[in-house]
């Protein structure tokens, strides 16, 4: 479960541009994740709960989670699609010439604090 790790660096990030701010309490962190990630969001949410319970500074933040669809490219047609549906086959014109234009991204997009 690579989740729990994912949540610690998450955790220390925070933390550390809390503390060159000097927030006394963070409310929210909304991360930004891609659709292939392969992260589960469930697991995450689980993970998140437990071990902010044992950071003074993040113990009741609540976790956001916004999704970034999987897109793909074709190199040779030019279309894009949906990664998910589709997989590495250009829906378009049936070539395996294609690449993840977006959807693998982890990006911590806000936290809010009070």
């Amino acid at each position: 479960m690579h989740e729990l790790g994912v949540v610690f660096y998450v955790i220390r990030d925070v933390k550390e541009v809390a503390e060159q701010n000097q927030v006394k309490s963070v409310e929210t962190v909304t991360l930004e994740i891609g659709e292939v990630t392969g992260v589960v969001h469930e697991l995450l949410t689980d993970c998140w709960n437990w071990a902010v319970k044992r950071e003074p500074i993040l113990e009741n933040a609540a976790l956001a989670i916004e999704t970034i669809p999987a897109v793909t490219r074709c190199e040779d047609c030019g279309q894009e699609y949906g990664t998910v549906q589709y997989a590495k086959i250009c829906p378009h014109c049936g070539s395996e010439h294609t690449y993840l234009v977006q959807g693998n991204e982890f990006n911590i997009k806000e936290i809010a604090v009070t």
